[in-house]
């Protein structure tokens, strides 16, 4: 089993997030098709080389591809990803509530807070186990962007509005242990 897969595998509590809705669009997609969906979330030069992996109907993960450079892409809900190592670890840990690791991680999210068939998504920018909308968590959605993980990304010293412009760089989920840099790149 590829180091990448044993790290992308705890993240399979994500999984609980993604309505039946989104599980299904995602299991109609053929293995070609959700690859390159999730590859573009990337540059190409990143994407050339990454792993990729996808969620199955019982919550378990399949490799479609052993990437190189220690980047995992995916698809989660209508994020498409591509994630370091230091990044899954640290998704791994907010999925489970446990302290994320203290080091710098890299996410690209390329497509947005958009999915691959145009359906928004977007996340609350106060509450990380927010899982939809609601009247008073601060819903987000984000263009093109990367992600930044870790002590030094809360160094950056971006706004922690519970409102930012998402077009200008800021923090999400300021002041928890799962704040992040969200920079948006478009």
């Amino acid at each position: 089993m590829s180091s990448d897969l044993r790290l992308a595998l705890p993240v399979v509590c994500l999984a609980l997030a993604l309505g039946p809705g989104a599980r299904a669009q995602h299991a109609a997609l053929s293995d070609e098709v959700y690859m390159k969906q999730a590859l573009a979330a990337a540059p190409k030069s990143v994407a050339r080389d990454a792993s990729v992996i996808r969620l199955e109907h019982d919550g378990t993960w399949r490799t479609l591809r052993v990437g190189t450079n220690g980047f995992t892409c995916l698809i989660m809900g209508t994020d498409r990803m591509c994630n370091d190592r230091n990044s899954m670890q640290f998704l791994q840990a907010m999925m489970k509530h446990e302290p994320p690791p203290n080091q710098l991680g890299f996410s690209y999210m390329l497509g947005g807070d958009t999915g691959p068939a145009g359906e928004t998504g977007g996340a609350s920018n106060t509450d990380p186990s927010a899982a939809a909308r609601t009247a008073d968590n601060h819903w987000i959605v984000t263009g093109p962007h990367i992600m930044l993980f870790g002590p030094p990304a809360k160094a950056l010293g971006y706004t922690e509005a519970a409102d930012p412009d998402p077009t200008r760089p800021y923090m999400m989920w300021a002041g928890t242990p799962y704040e992040h840099a969200m920079v948006p790149v478009k």
